[in-house]
Parts: C-alpha cells; structure tokens; sequence
C-alpha cells in the first residue's frame, strides 16, 4: 500500500528495511527512556490526585483555578523544581523565554550566551537584530556572545575570561542546535557547564533554552543545577494535544519574577483564565514520553537514510541524542526546498498545500516551513523547516507516530528523486 498509494520508489524500500536493522539497539534505548519517564508524569499526577475537577476550565480573571494550579505543581515535580509556570497565555517558547531573561535582567546587567548565536527569533528579543526597539539592548542591558568552538563544543576558556571580568548576572544556554550545525548539548554537558559557571560565580543565573528537548532524555536541566528552563508546549511537554503555550520552571523565587512579568507585580500566578485548556494540557503531558519517543525514531530513520543517499547530517545515527531535531545539508536552494516540500505531502492536515520560502517574522531570512499538523505550527507534529541561506540546512522535527514519521520521510525523498535532484542506486 505505501509504494503503490503513496508513489514511492521501490529501492527506498529496500534502504529503510535495512536501516532499521542496523538501529534496532537504538530504538530499543528510546523505548527505555520512554517508560522511565512515562512512569515519572504518572507518579506526579498520582501525587497530585488528577482528577475531573482539574480539566475544568475558569474564564475572566481566572481565581481559583484547581487545574492551572495543579498543573504547575506537576511540571514542577516533573523537572524537579521548586516551581513552575505552565500558562497558555505564553504565545510561543520565545515569548516565554523573553518573559524568563526580563524577570531578572535589568538596566547594566549582563546577559551572556555561552552557546553561541540564539535562535533567530530570538535575535530581535536580545537586540542583536531589528534595530533594538523594546528590546534587552534597548533598554540598556549589555550582551555578549561566546562562540562555540569549531569542534562545536563550549569555548570554556572564553567563558571563565567573561566571568571574572565581567560583572555578568545571566548566563543564556540554549540545549538544542537552533539553526546552527553543531551537537545539541546533552544533559551531561549542561551539567558540566553549569558547574563550571557556579565554581566561578554562584549568584550567575543559569537560563536554559529547553525547546526540543525535554524527555529525550532522562533528566531535565533543572536536576543539574540550572535555575530555569523555558519550553514550548506546541514542543514535547504538549505531547501534541496542548493548543497553544509555554511554561517556566525552576527556582521559587525566579519563577515568581516571571510571573510577575507575565500578569504584574502583585498578580503573578494568581490570575490568568484557562477557558477549559486544562484536560489538553494534562492529557498532553501523559503522553509527551511517548510521543517524544516516536519523533526520536523518525529522527534516527531520516539521518541513517539521508547519510545514505550522500547527505551530511547531524547528528549521526551513531551519535547521541538529546533533542528530537535531526538536521540534513542540501547542495542548494532547490534540493532544501523540494525536501521540505515532500514532507508536506505526507501530511495528514494540508497535505494539498505548497510550502513557500517567505519573510516570517522574527527571522532573518526567509524561512520554508512544512508543518501539516492538527495544532498551527507544533513542531512536535512532523514538520520540518529551513532558512534560505548557505548552507542550506533543513531542520526535520517531530512525528506522533514513527509510522507518519517514516512516511514523511519517504515522501521528501521522492521528491527529490521526482524533481531530478537525487538518484537512489540498486
């Protein structure tokens, strides 16, 4: 049915068959690392008694909301913070991140990435493009950047020279790759970092970009020492059911600055209505393991295939994991956008649709976005995206199932084989 409905080639056949008995240990691990921390969200909703009355949503101020409540009680748990703020008023991750670096920074702080370049829509947040309106930089916080070193490790030379000279009050993290072509960070290397950081300084604030990658493996930044990390839940932690949102956690008394700057001063985390998101949230939650594992096994089938057909990709499929983004270089503008274009056909939503380069806003360059998803942009859905620049990268991420995953794939390869840009050999 797949080859004859779907209008795939034959030899992929062949070529994935393979694969998957090549990475069989693989996605064995995954499936551990699934249960561990299945196991771990049902302990704390258990904890926490989840019952009806927590789907239940409030409107208007939002007072007294039993599910809102017990919602950032369990993400709480979950991370193994002292606190969390789980709200779907946070439009997008780099909303929330936005609210997490203006709770603490102020006028002649300093703000350092140690990871290099953020993500693009980040960009603007800092100051660093856009022409700083209302930005960090605007108003008058200073901003460094360490780059990685070539070898895409932590420059942590520079990093020590920065803390010792420089009175810096946040260091910025970002786990997963963005738009760059290097290793994500796994947790082990966070840890490293950010007790080599609190050797040095321990009143620096140590902020983690956690997008993409929460569950992947099995502990959280903040079981290793970071003071918060910020997440989507159109990301992992939504399992694919959450509409919209984003949540904090970590530190009490940072998190209740974010509230602060969330709603204000004196409000924090007492108001903001739900509108009966609650059970989505919950229920996504649950199954934000498992899901996780799905686009983690479609990561895997995509970079072991591409690397068979005569594409770089990273990471590796013998490399370790620590975020559900699989990132493959194309020779040119043509091959990225008929690769994104072909995931677009293996859509179950919109699958009819033509994926466009065009000026999104927050980036820097025009972008090409495949997302044929139930939820407007959930890039825990299978979808995949890619700047129109050298090197043309696309950014392949998520899959509720392996099985859309697997198909989506395929779909992208045909294209390019439909399109005269890539021969696949007996």
């Amino acid at each position: 049915m797949l080859f004859e409905s779907f209008k795939v080639n034959s030899k992929l056949e062949i070529l994935v068959q393979e694969i998957e008995r090549e990475v069989k240990e693989q996605l064995e691990e995954f499936e551990s690392i699934s249960e561990f921390n299945q196991l771990k969200v049902i302990k704390a909703m258990q904890e926490h008694k989840v019952c009806e009355a927590h789907f239940y949503g409030t409107t208007g101020y939002g007072y007294d909301d039993l599910g809102r409540d017990t919602i950032d009680s369990i993400y709480a748990q979950v991370f193994h913070s002292e606190d969390a703020l789980v709200r779907t008023q946070f439009v997008s991750g780099t909303h929330a991140l936005n609210v997490a670096l203006w709770s603490v920074l102020r006028t002649g702080d300093m703000l350092v990435s140690v990871t290099g370049r953020p993500y693009d829509t980040l960009e603007e947040a800092i100051g660093i493009t856009g022409g700083g309106a209302g930005s960090l930089i605007d108003f008058g916080v200073k901003y460094k950047e360490i780059a990685l070193l070539e070898d895409g490790n932590m420059d942590y030379g520079s990093i020590e020279r920065t803390l010792r000279s420089d009175m810096v009050k946040m260091v910025y993290i970002q786990r997963s790759k963005g738009y760059g072509w290097r290793p994500s960070l796994s947790i082990t290397e966070i840890s490293k970092l950010i007790e080599f950081i609190k050797n040095i300084n321990k009143s620096v604030i140590c902020v983690v970009d956690n997008c993409y990658g929460e569950f992947v493996e099995k502990q959280e930044p903040t079981e290793v020492g970071a003071d918060l990390v910020v997440g989507s839940l159109i990301k992992n932690p939504g399992g694919g059911l959450a509409h919209t949102g984003a949540y904090i956690a970590g530190n009490k008394e940072l998190v209740r600055l974010a509230a602060y700057r969330l709603t204000s001063p004196g409000i924090g985390k007492k108001c903001g209505a739900t509108l009966g998101t609650n059970r989505s949230i919950l229920m996504g939650l649950f199954f934000a393991p498992h899901i996780v594992c799905q686009s983690l096994k479609g990561a895997l089938l995509c970079s072991a295939l591409m690397r068979k057909l005569g594409h770089e990709v990273s990471p590796t499929p013998e490399e370790p994991r620590t975020d559900i983004i699989q990132a493959v270089k194309f020779a040119d503008r043509e091959s990225v956008i008929a690769f994104c274009q072909g995931i677009q056909k293996g859509a179950a939503v919109d699958s009819h649709v033509i994926p466009q380069p065009w000026d999104m806003p927050g980036y820097s360059n025009e972008v090409i976005m495949a997302a044929g998803t139930f939820v407007q942009g959930a890039s825990i859905e299978m979808s995949a995206d890619a700047p129109i620049r050298p090197p043309y990268i696309a950014y392949i991420q998520g899959g509720l199932t392996y099985t859309h995953a697997k198909l989506s794939i395929l779909m992208a390869v045909q294209e390019l084989i439909n399109r005269g840009l890539l021969t696949v050999n007996s």
